[in-house]
Formats: C-alpha cells, structure tokens, sequence
C-alpha cells in the first residue's frame, strides 16, 4: 500500500532540494509544487453552499470524492511513498488529518530575510525575464517586490501565515520543520530525522551529486533557476541583496529558532 506525505512550508527554503534528495530512494517519488493542491481547494470550494448542488452532499460524500482525487492523480505511480509539494498543504493540516490519519507534513523554513534575499536575487539575475511571481511586471523596486510578496496574500506573506498555523495547530503531531540551514549544512542528520518521522527506513544519499531540473517551467515562468538543483549539497555564505534597514525588517520572524516561541512537542531540525 502506497503512503502518501506531504512537503509544503516556505518558498525558497529548500522544498526542491529536499525533493532532488528524496528522489534518490527509487522507493519514493516527490518533485517540485504540483497542481495537486489547487484542484484539492477548488473542489473543497465547489461542493460548498455557494453551489445550489451543495444539498445532495455530506461531509461522507465530500470526503470520498477528495480522496478520489487524490488517488487518481496518482494512479499511475508506482512509488511505495509520495511526496507532494505544496506551500498551501500546511493550511490544510485539518482536513488532511481527516483524510489521511497517517500522512505527514513536513515544513520547509528558512530565515525570512534570506527567503527575499532569493526572491530578489532571481529577479535581478533575469532582468530582461519579468516574473510571473510579479504578475510579468517589470518595473517596482527591491521594496515594492518585498512588501508585495511578504503580504498576507503574497508569495512568502501566506506560506508563513499557514506555518505559523500547523506549527501552534491541533494536527502539529504530524509535521516537521526542516531549517533550511540544517539541511544544507548537514544533510545527513535532516534525512535522518524525516526518515525517522515518516516511518521508514534509512537510506544511503549521495549528497554530492544531487540533481534536479525543469528548466522548461521555470523559463515558462519567467524565472529561471527557481527549481534547479545541481552538485553537492553545502551553504554557501554570501552578502544579502537587500538594503539593511530591509533585511532588518524580517530578522526576528523566525519564530522557530525561538524555544519561548514554539510549543516545546514541535519537531525541529
């Protein structure tokens, strides 16, 4: 029987890595954000009272046809485990609790000074590309770009609002936040603990050569580079992009790395 996880937490906090990484146990199968999540919503949003159909279902029913579609977007998968990638799964913690008792979440974080370090960095390498996290629009500067996508509804605003949710939620049993900086600076030991946390067992990676490209997509999106992962796996130190009084205005969201901040049965690594 396949068992199904899920990756979701911070853009640019090394979901893609993970998944590169993952994808190295031909046992599992994981890849970058998937339309999985966004067809979940849409179906949740539609079988609600805004439709005039909305009488002839129950909760019963609702869940069975989200469960149906979980398991035809993977009927063709021959994987023991799957992984799926998105940043919203983290808000809907409840609802998988329900449909799936024995899945977990596993958080991707990063500090958010460095997470809009990233985001600019990629808009300033294709300048001539304009980003469709932008909306395609070329003009703004580094503190528009920020405000916008730190909103509550922005690119990184809404993830760290869904974080914050399953990190404090009742479902927080099953999740998992991976600092970016462990995973990058020691791999061995996050792989470790996921393993751990999902169940399964250890498996030897090659840290060195890790590979993961859609080049294609991420063009389409005007962002080249956005899931490319290439070589060894380590941190590479570097001066921000960032103005300072902009870096300085997201160095204490970093709730997790705070223990007075977490409850103390929050995993962390």
């Amino acid at each position: 029987m396949t068992a199904l996880h899920f990756i979701s937490g911070l853009p640019r906090s090394g979901s893609t890595l993970l998944a590169a990484l993952l994808r190295q146990n031909p046992r599992f199968q994981a890849g970058m954000s998937g339309p999985l999540a966004g067809l979940f919503d849409a179906l949740v949003s539609q079988m609600s009272a805004r439709s005039e159909y909305s009488v002839f279902l129950d909760d019963t029913k609702r869940e069975r046809i989200l469960h149906g579609l979980v398991d035809s977007y993977y009927a063709d998968s021959d994987a023991d485990v799957i992984f799926d990638t998105n940043r919203s799964w983290c808000a809907r913690m409840p609802a998988l609790a329900q449909l799936f008792p024995d899945a977990k979440v596993i958080a991707c974080v990063r500090e958010l000074p460095w997470v809009i370090d990233s985001i600019e960095r990629l808009v300033q390498r294709n300048v001539f590309s304009p980003s469709s996290i932008f909306d395609y629009s070329p003009g703004g500067t580094v503190y528009t770009r920020a405000s916008q996508v730190a909103g509550q509804g922005g690119m990184v605003g809404g993830p760290f609002d869904s974080l914050k949710q399953a990190c404090y939620g009742a479902q927080r049993d099953n999740l998992l936040v991976v600092q970016y900086e462990t995973l990058s600076t020691e791999p061995a030991k996050a792989m470790h603990a996921i393993y751990e946390f999902i169940d399964e067992p250890q498996f030897e990676h090659n840290y060195t050569h890790v590979d993961y490209d859609v080049t294609e997509f991420d063009r389409r999106a005007g962002t080249p580079g956005l899931h490319t992962v290439h070589g060894e796996v380590k941190a590479q130190p570097r001066e921000t992009v960032l103005p300072p009084d902009l870096f300085n205005r997201f160095v204490n969201d970093a709730f997790w790395r705070d223990p007075s901040r977490v409850p103390d049965d929050l995993r962390i690594v």
